[in-house]
């Protein structure tokens, strides 16, 4: 079924980062998942193509184009199996924070540096006592005359050992609950800033997840992004849009794993045919395909609405929740028709599958998902 809300700009868009992508960064994925990160020359690259920060006005170093232009980014990375580098986060979560709130000052000196990869970015608001529960911030920035001190500590934050930036959630007014929620820039150079051990996870091998501490780190006043007490509105805004990607890319998972595994039963031999030949075999694929066009149909509503700025928070959950659990089962499908070969590294079904079942708890856990889809009914 042909994707109406692409337009053929769109679709040689697409055309030139795949080609783009199987050619220049397909070949260093795995030198990337051994080494644990995203090398910078990567993000340069992406910056010299005009790939990051695509949403972020000209004038900031971006392109200046809608949301359908970073999907296909997205799309294209995840149908390979670039499951590692943050490109996105850095792009389409924490660049459009510093448009909407930030300073001219702060927008000038980190959009374009941005845009280009010289700076890298992340965002701080997990840590070790939760994650889904932002008001519940044990991170402090306590007023220190025309600054702040910030201390605390985060985990498993994505792009953390690389960030030259880092967007913190903090505690202002710890009496306060969700009120004294402030965002700041964090520029990861300063005194007190420690970047802790690059966590070792199940997937997701070339993401350079870490923690970060904050010991008496000395922040100028020009460091609050938006309005002191207002962090936590700020990052409930924009999370429709951040589960809306998590969705997107689900989909291109879940096509990729069915290509593989298409790929795979039409040549393994069994019971003197090949695997395709038997019945149990198509219709197990021809659920993963109904799911596919299902998935494409109501995502890119969801994107159509975000671009026109009307996708609400219990969309972004459904879209979030709906797709996830959507992968997951398009996924182990394909493994299991991979038989043993499904289990082993070498194949990329495998990664993808161990890479994928984060995306679950990322973004919000699925079940804050459906608590924010039930109390809308």
């Amino acid at each position: 079924m042909r994707r109406t809300l692409f337009e053929p700009e769109h679709e040689f868009f697409r055309d030139t980062v795949r080609k783009y992508f199987e050619t220049e960064f397909l070949p260093r994925n795995p030198a990337w998942e051994a080494a644990g990160e995203v090398p910078r020359e990567a993000w340069r690259a992406m910056g010299e193509q005009g790939w990051l920060c695509t949403l972020i006005p000209e004038a900031y170093g971006g392109a200046g184009v809608d949301e359908r232009y970073a999907a296909i980014l997205l799309e294209e990375q995840y149908r390979l199996g670039l499951t590692g580098p943050g490109w996105s986060l850095h792009s389409d979560i924490i660049a459009p924070y510093l448009l909407t709130y930030g300073t001219e000052e702060q927008k000038r000196e980190w959009l374009p540096r941005m845009a280009t990869g010289e700076a890298i970015a992340a965002i701080g608001m997990t840590e070790p006592s939760g994650g889904s529960d932002v008001k519940a911030l044990r991170t402090t920035a306590k007023r220190d005359g025309n600054g702040y001190v910030l201390n605390g500590q985060k985990t498993f934050i994505s792009n953390g050992s690389t960030a030259d930036l880092v967007v913190v959630a903090a505690k202002t007014d710890p009496s306060a609950g969700a009120r004294g929620v402030s965002l700041f820039l964090v520029d990861t150079s300063l005194p007190g800033f420690r970047k802790g051990r690059k966590l070792e996870k199940i997937g997701t091998h070339a993401a350079d997840t870490s923690e970060l501490f904050f010991d008496d780190v000395r922040l100028p006043g020009s460091a609050l992004l938006g309005e002191e007490g207002r962090g936590f509105g700020m990052l409930m805004s924009n999370l429709p849009w951040e589960r809306l990607i998590i969705a997107i890319n689900t989909v291109a998972v879940a096509e990729a794993a069915m290509g593989w595994a298409l790929e795979h039963v039409k040549q393994r031999q069994a019971f003197g045919g090949t695997l395709f030949d038997l019945q149990n075999t198509r219709f197990q694929l021809a659920r993963c395909a109904i799911d596919i066009e299902v998935g494409h149909a109501f995502i890119d509503r969801c994107l159509a609405a975000q671009i026109e700025r009307e996708l609400t928070p219990e969309e972004g959950a459904m879209a979030k929740l709906w797709g996830t659990e959507m992968q997951d089962r398009v996924l182990d499908i394909c493994l299991q028709l991979h038989g043993g070969y499904g289990y082993m590294k070498e194949y990329p079904i495998s990664r993808l599958w161990a890479d994928s079942r984060y995306q679950r708890i990322a973004g919000g856990a699925s079940e804050v998902m459906l608590e924010i889809v039930g109390r809308s009914l």
